[in-house]
């Protein structure tokens, strides 16, 4: 299942990729015991439900443990965003959307920060799940209403799923097992799947926005029919807890905390939202943003640079206490992250070449020289939770694999390799040795050719003479890697960042070793997501976090369905049987135990595709803040929490404002 939270994860945002909040790590001790799926009484509403066994939080419970009940209201949280926005449109896949929309409009369900896989009731009040996760009806709250003081209604719900999945290939791919939506009852709508046994569906309904169907198809200020399809930047009516305020597109953009909201008093909202004003502001460069943080333009930063973490926090306002550097443990998810070969392209479909490109990567170097030594290489696509896989696979894994012997590669049943490492210099030849080899197999070699570049000509040619009779480097040659049809091996590198092509230039270097060209490309944000979009690259660095109880969005990281989807995350094009079959066992685990024993074995069919060249990660967020904040003392398992639950604090405020 997939988390939806409001905090960075700073695994995932260590290559500036996404601002999702997502944190993570094993925080509940579930690594060898087995949890059973939730007893749900069938025919019984309910106003909570876990896919990792009984709620937390009984029904009437008064606010949730982490939460402050008393935090006051008021102030502003100030926050940065790289790039810009052009459209206010949350659920279509066009232009760029502004940051924070997801405030601006509620759930059906709502999850809870101190609990995995777990939600509780928003717009709906309770859900009831049919037989055998056959569908899951929704009991909408009579008080849920729109900022202009309408009703939520089934048909907003109905209207909304419609939308969802007819306009987005991706929520139509996440939402593909909902065959039906229909009224009920009164203030009721039901959802029906055509497959059973797949107990995460109610959830991923539950996550539905809900959009208001009568201001869509209405007409806007000046009279003409507005249309759900197209990029707008008309301030959209909302049900949350926020709406859109001042705004200047790709400059900066305001929510209003709205005082009259419907839900201000639920359970579930006690604590939270207490920012009178949330402000997002844009900046085009990463260095600018970061002296504006310097200067007090924004409060709160989420670092994702090791070398600023480490060598640039050293500014008047962290000396005297106006700002605050602190990092929290990432506690709630796992990370799958790393280099991306565009397998839709002829040259990175055979595995041995994506095997050669993993020995050509020395991560140990890069980390030493240009990270600090902050991070870890993630070679599982489950790095940092209990499915990722490890050693020999058990009794268990091999009842999964066996089946599958014919369509996996020998090494899945045997010990898993660790990834290259380059700790010495016969580290270096002996990496470089073996990604040879490996090209070899795959019909590549080097070719030594005439750099024409290079060739002596007029007074070039006396030059050459010179540097000759002296001794010195003149040599017009190069070592071309070509196959057996005479194509050259070349790479574009697509960046959206200008500071990653510091880690570009390393990785260039070390192709050039073995003949190999690598193009940096450096695009802006907006083109860099509509070449993803469009699978127009040919290496890309990319990630997502990996929640702890995985389901569903396996289907779009990695089954077959999703290589050719437009916007999935299946980035690199995996189409394969064997993978396909083993996300269906984790979709359909019964059981915890299944559930991990599934995704141990899905680990290890992906790592021995060599689908990708693992990346880093580390296990911290990095996190700086004017302190103008208070947060409770205990912050949950799965957030950081800023802004949702923390709160303005008047006397720190006006402390820095005595300081400047």
């Amino acid at each position: 299942m997939s988390l939806k939270l409001r905090s960075g994860n700073a695994r995932v945002q260590a290559f500036g990729v996404t601002n999702l909040a997502l944190l993570g790590c094993l925080a509940l001790g579930l690594a060898s015991t087995s949890i059973p799926a939730q007893a749900v009484e069938f025919d019984t509403w309910l106003h909570g439900t876990s896919l990792m066994g009984d709620v937390k939080y009984p029904k009437g419970f008064k606010h949730f443990d982490y939460v402050n009940p008393d935090a006051p209201k008021g102030g502003i949280a100030r926050q940065a965003v790289a790039g810009g926005f052009d459209n206010f449109n949350a659920i279509i896949p066009k232009g760029d959307p502004a940051a924070g929309l997801g405030n601006i409009y509620d759930t059906l369900m709502a999850s809870s920060y101190d609990e995995i896989s777990t939600e509780y009731g928003l717009v709906a009040e309770e859900m009831l799940i049919g037989p055998n996760y056959s569908y899951v009806k929704f009991r909408l709250r009579p008080e849920a209403r729109w900022h202009d003081g309408k009703p939520i209604t089934p048909e907003d719900v109905i209207w909304s799923f419609e939308k969802l999945t007819s306009l987005s290939p991706q929520q139509r791919f996440y939402y593909s097992h909902v065959v039906g939506a229909e009224i009920t009852g009164e203030n009721e709508v039901t959802f029906r799947f055509d497959e059973e046994g797949n107990r995460e569906l109610p959830h991923i309904v539950g996550q539905l926005l809900i959009l208001p169907k009568h201001w869509w198809t209405g007409t806007d200020a000046k009279g003409e029919k507005r249309d759900i399809s197209r990029v707008t930047l008309e301030p959209p009516l909302g049900s949350g807890a926020y709406k859109i305020g001042e705004f200047s597109p790709g400059k900066f953009m305001i929510l209003d905390r709205v005082d009259d909201y419907w839900g201000k008093d639920l359970a579930i909202n006690i604590g939270s939202n207490n920012f009178e004003q949330l402000r997002y502001e844009y900046f085009r460069d990463n260095t600018v943003m970061f002296e504006a943080f310097k200067s007090d333009a924004y409060d709160f930063r989420v670092e994702n640079t090791a070398r600023v973490w480490a060598k640039s926090y050293d500014f008047p306002a962290i000396e005297d206490g106006r700002v605050i550097k602190e990092e929290f443990p990432d506690r709630a998810s796992g990370v799958t992250i790393g280099f991306f070969p565009n397998m839709r392209r002829e040259k990175f479909k055979d595995p041995r070449v994506r095997q050669a490109l993993n020995y050509l990567f020395n991560f140990e170097e890069m980390n030493r020289t240009l990270f600090f030594n902050q991070y870890k290489r993630a070679g599982s696509y489950f790095f940092g939770t209990e499915f990722a896989a490890s050693g020999k696979p058990d009794a268990a894994e091999l009842a999964l694999l066996e089946p599958l012997k014919d369509q996996v590669p020998a090494i899945v049943f045997e010990e898993l390799p660790d990834q290259p490492k380059v700790e010495s210099r016969e580290d270096i030849r002996s990496n470089l040795k073996k990604a040879l080899e490996l090209f070899k197999e795959a019909g590549w070699e080097p070719k030594t050719e005439i750099d024409k570049s290079k060739m002596p000509t007029g007074l070039a040619g006396f030059w050459h003479s010179i540097t000759s009779t002296l001794g010195l480097s003149s040599d017009p040659t190069r070592s071309v890697m070509r196959n057996e049809k005479g194509e050259a091996f070349e790479i574009e590198y697509l960046v959206s960042t200008p500071s990653f092509e510091r880690i570009a230039l390393r990785l260039q270097a070390s192709m050039e070793r073995v003949g190999i060209k690598m193009t940096i490309r450096v695009v802006d944000s907006a083109q860099y997501v509509n070449r993803l979009r469009n699978r127009d690259y040919d290496f890309i660095y990319g990630g997502f976090a990996q929640s702890l109880s995985l389901g569903n969005e396996q289907k779009g990281y990695f089954g077959s369905a999703s290589a050719d989807r437009e916007g999935s995350r299946n980035f690199g094009g995996i189409k394969n049987p064997a993978v396909d079959k083993l996300v269906d066992a984790i979709i359909f685990a019964d059981n915890r135990k299944s559930l991990v024993t599934a995704a141990r074995a899905l680990d290890r069919v992906l790592q021995a595709n060599h689908y990708m060249v693992p990346g880093w990660t580390n296990d911290m967020t990095r996190t700086a803040r004017w302190n103008r904040f208070g947060h409770p003392k205990d912050l949950p398992i799965l957030t950081v929490g800023f802004p949702t639950i923390w709160w303005w604090d008047e006397a720190k405020a006006k402390s820095i404002e005595a300081k400047q």
